[in-house]
């Protein structure tokens, strides 16, 4: 069992950065896949980035390639998700989430435990 706390949301302007953190509970944390999501009002629930267990592989969705870094500290039992160059289009309610099963998956029916999310909120 993983529990999951997401920190770090909150206004931010358009161009700003602002990191997320999702600190985990249990001593198997290394052996997670870590992705973040996002869902914004009405929308569906989207893929944003995905971390491997020893963090030597990420995946990122084309909409935030070049812009956001996933990265974990196994020692900390966090993982990271740095925003650069927010665009008002990343308002959205963002989510970690732990996947033991399978490899760097897109998809969120992959990823057994989430976290509760955290609001980012990007203004012009």
């Amino acid at each position: 069992q993983v529990q999951l706390v997401e920190s770090g949301g909150g206004l931010v302007q358009a161009g700003g950065s602002v990191r997320l953190s999702c600190a985990a509970s249990g001593r198997t944390f290394s052996t997670y896949v870590m992705g973040w999501f996002r869902q914004a009002p009405g929308k569906e629930r989207q893929f944003v980035a995905a971390i491997s267990w020893s963090g030597s592989g990420t995946t990122y969705a084309d909409s935030v390639k070049g812009r956001f870094t996933i990265s974990r500290d196994n020692a900390k039992n966090t993982v990271y998700l740095q925003m650069n160059s927010l665009k008002l289009e990343d308002t959205a309610v963002y989510y970690c989430a732990a996947n033991s099963r399978y490899g760097l998956e897109l998809s969120a029916m992959r990823y057994e435990y989430w976290g509760q999310g955290t609001q980012v909120t990007v203004s012009s």
